[in-house]
C-alpha cells in the first residue's frame, strides 16, 4: 500500500531497474551476449528502449548489474552456510551444495554460466565480471571452510583450492551439458543428484577418522 498522496507512477520508476535487470537476466541466458538485443531486454521488461538508457549506458552495464543484483544475491547464503564454523563439514557440505544445486536447477543461471564461457573472449569483460563478483569470493569462501576443517583433523591433506575447485566441477559439467547438450537431444543429467553423489564419494575420500566419527 502506497502512502496517502503518493502518486503510483513513482513507485512505478523506482521498479524498473530492477524489472530490466531480471528480464535482461532471461534474455542474456536464451540469447547470449552478443545476439541479445536492447530491444529484447525492454520488450520482456515492459519498457522502451530509451527507457533503458536513463539507467544503463551499455549493455556491458547491464550485464553487470544482472551479475550483482540478479545472480550475486545467492551468494549470500552461500557464505552464510559457509560461515558456520559450528557445523562439521560434512553437514555444511551438504547444505552448501543443496543450495547451490537447487539454484542452477530452479533459476536461468546456467544459460548465463554457459554465454560466459562461450563469449568470453570476444567480451572479456563479461568473464571478469563474473570472476570478480562470483567466482573468487565463492571459492576464497570455500577454500577457507575446507583448510579450517583440515586444521580442525576432519579432513585430510591437500591443497584446499584445489579440493574446492574439485567439488564444483560437476556442478558446471551438469550446467554445460544442460545449455549444451540437452536441446540437441542429448539425455538429461539430475543435477542435485549429480551434486548429492559427487558430495558423498567426495567425503567418502577426504574424511579422516575424526572427521567421520563427528
Amino acid at each position: 500500500m502506497l502512502p496517502a498522496g503518493q502518486p503510483k507512477f513513482k513507485r512505478r520508476k523506482a521498479d524498473r531497474p530492477d524489472e530490466i535487470v531480471a528480464a535482461a537476466l532471461e534474455v542474456f541466458a536464451e540469447k547470449g551476449f552478443a545476439a541479445a538485443r536492447l530491444e529484447d531486454i525492454a520488450k520482456r521488461a515492459g519498457v522502451s528502449k530509451g527507457a533503458i538508457y536513463l539507467y544503463f549506458a551499455t549493455k556491458e552495464d547491464i550485464f553487470r548489474a544482472v551479475v550483482e543484483q540478479g545472480v550475486a544475491p545467492n551468494l549470500s547464503a552461500v557464505q552464510n552456510i559457509l560461515a558456520n564454523a559450528s557445523a562439521d563439514f560434512p553437514v555444511l557440505l551438504r547444505g552448501l551444495v543443496k543450495v547451490l544445486a537447487g539454484v542452477v536447477a530452479t533459476t536461468p543461471v546456467g544459460g548465463i554460466v554457459k554465454m560466459v564461457i562461450g563469449e568470453s573472449r570476444n567480451f572479456p569483460e563479461l568473464a571478469q565480471a563474473w570472476h570478480d563478483q562470483l567466482v573468487r569470493p565463492a571459492l576464497a569462501a570455500m577454500t577457507q571452510a575446507i583448510a579450517a576443517a583440515q586444521a580442525r583433523g576432519e579432513l585430510r591433506s591437500g591443497d584446499p583450492r584445489l579440493h574446492a575447485i574439485s567439488l564444483i566441477s560437476p556442478l558446471l559439467v551438469g550446467v554445460v551439458w544442460r545449455e549444451t547438450f540437452l536441446p540437441v537431444g542429448a539425455e538429461p543429467i539430475d543435477i542435485p543428484a549429480l551434486a548429492e553423489q559427487h558430495v558423498e564419494l567426495w567425503l567418502r575420500g577426504m574424511l579422516t577418522k575424526s572427521g567421520a566419527a563427528s
